[in-house]
């Protein structure tokens, strides 16, 4: 019998259960299994206790507006661009900045107008 992805990252995360990667992986299983209620509480968990795990903020982010809780996600991504942007992570940064300007309902070229 194959071991599943999940029960492999279930068993590893026994040994390690502070391991922000681990924490990680185990969200992005969750959401692809459609399983939200579990990956929304790793995720949760990552941005409370890991909250330098610079990745969780675009996908905590994306799942709030599929759950429907925009100024969730907003005030994700604002942490987010807060923390990337201390860290120099411009790359980072870029991505979060872009959902959440699309999150607020701003086009690409509002700055242009003025």
């Amino acid at each position: 019998m194959e071991i599943s992805r999940l029960d492999k990252l279930l068993a590893f995360i026994q040994n390690e259960p502070e391991d922000e990667f681990l924490k990680y992986a185990l969200a992005t299983e969750y959401l692809r299994l459609n399983d939200s209620e579990k990956a929304l509480s790793y995720y949760e968990d990552l941005v409370n206790n890991h909250p330098n795990y610079t990745g969780t903020y675009y996908h905590l982010g994306k799942l709030y507006e599929a759950l429907n809780r925009k100024d969730d996600a907003i005030s994700t991504y604002e942490k987010g661009m807060e923390i990337t942007k201390a860290k120099r992570d411009m790359h980072a940064f870029s991505e979060l900045q872009a959902v959440y300007r699309s999150a607020k309902g701003f086009e690409e070229d509002d700055d242009e107008d003025y």
